[in-house]
Parts: C-alpha cells; sequence; structure tokens
C-alpha cells in the first residue's frame, strides 16, 4: 500500500462482493434481529473522495458504519484506519479484506500517507475524537484529522451514532441510529494558513457538527 494505485484500484470483484455480503450480514442482525435506523443515507456522493466523520461509542461502531454506508452504494469500500494490535493471524486477515489497515499508536506517518492517497477517490471513515466513549459524551476532535481534511479536500459527511454503546452481543429488540449529516462547507477555512490553527479550526467544525446531529436526536450527552 505505498501508492493511490495498490490502495484504490486492485480490489478484486470478489472482493467487492464479499465486504458487500459481510455487511448485509451484519445489516440483518441490526435491523431484522434489532431496531436500527439509518438516517441521510442519500447525502453520501456515490463518486470521488469522501470523508465519513463520526463520533465512536461502541465497538458496533465500525460493523454498522460500513453497513450504513455501502447499503446504498454497493459494490464499494469503505476504508477504516485501526490499531495494529488488532491485525494478528485470522482476525488481521479478516478486518483487511473489509477495507481495514493498521496504524500505530503516537503519529504514524505511512497509515497518513495512505489515508490521503485513499481520498483522491474512495470512501474513508474516521472517528475524529481518536478513541471510544462508551458513555456518549462526545469529546474533542483530532487536529490531525482537520489536517487530513485540508490536505485532501475531500466531501465530509458527519455522522452521529446512537445507542450501540448499550448493545451487548448477542442483543434482539435495542433501538440503535446512524444520522448522516449534509456535506460540511470549508471553503473560508481553507484560504487560511496551512497550520496547527488552522487544522483545529476545521476538526472543530467537523465536531459541531456531530454534536449538532446528536442534539436534533436528543442524543447529545453533556460532558460536564
Amino acid at each position: 500500500m505505498n501508492s493511490l494505485f495498490e490502495v484504490s484500484v486492485k480490489v478484486s470483484f470478489l472482493r467487492l462482493c464479499w465486504v458487500t455480503f459481510s455487511c448485509h450480514v451484519f445489516g440483518c442482525y441490526a435491523s431484522l434481529l434489532n431496531r436500527f435506523r439509518i438516517v441521510g443515507a442519500q447525502r453520501i456522493p456515490s463518486s470521488g473522495g469522501v470523508l465519513i466523520a463520526s463520533n465512536h461509542i461502541s465497538a458496533y461502531d465500525t460493523i454498522f458504519l460500513p453497513w450504513a454506508v455501502i447499503r446504498t452504494n454497493r459494490l464499494q469500500m469503505l476504508w477504516a484506519p485501526a490499531k495494529e494490535e488488532l491485525f494478528k493471524g485470522f482476525s488481521g486477515r479478516l478486518y483487511r479484506s473489509w477495507g481495514a489497515f493498521p496504524v500505530r499508536r503516537g503519529r504514524d506517518v505511512r497509515a497518513g500517507k495512505i489515508i490521503n492517497d485513499l481520498l483522491a477517490d474512495q470512501k474513508v471513515m474516521l472517528f475524529p475524537e481518536g478513541t471510544r466513549h462508551k458513555d456518549g459524551v462526545l469529546g474533542q476532535g483530532n487536529r490531525g484529522v482537520g489536517k487530513i481534511i485540508y490536505d485532501t479536500r475531500p466531501t465530509v459527511i458527519p455522522t452521529a451514532l446512537i445507542g450501540m454503546n448499550h448493545w451487548r452481543f448477542p442483543d434482539f429488540g435495542r433501538e440503535g441510529r446512524i444520522i448522516f449529516g449534509a456535506p460540511l462547507e470549508f471553503s473560508d477555512l481553507f484560504l487560511l494558513e496551512n497550520c496547527k490553527e488552522t487544522h483545529q479550526k476545521i476538526v472543530d467544525r467537523v465536531m459541531s457538527a456531530i454534536a449538532e446531529l446528536l442534539r436534533e436526536e436528543n442524543a447529545y450527552v453533556n460532558p460536564s
């Protein structure tokens, strides 16, 4: 994965079918055995570089968010960075088959380059908080996500995940929601200097949009 060609083009039709099939299996569990709702999926562009930026409340997020995207964008990949500890043995090969790739703790230049390359024409999901908040509190966004947006200029879809932090596998009848917001506008911030302060302003706008989606769903948890 050293170039855009290797990351985004060399995806076999069989692998795309596998990813789509896997997502629909997870979707059946979510929507048939539980009460799961997806709102605003039509706001996700079918092509071009797209960043799905979401809050992070549960391990379920990495399963149901791809399903919510791919169910309306069949035979596409939703790429996702994940901690490198997950990529051992069979489970690691499974995660890779679904579009995940390892990221080292701290600053990982190689992973950052992969994300930037992918966002030229692919869909990527990121959790700007950088960690899970099982209590549902929305944390602060990582400035590095702001730099990625500044450097790559993708379509950014703010996304709110609700309810999955209360799920325990195998659960039945649980409620959950994924809300996709309208694409964010950053043209004013892209005119500013390429610096830490600008990157922070960008990610702050993303987090504010996620917070607004949570408020609209009466799901915003006050950190205080």
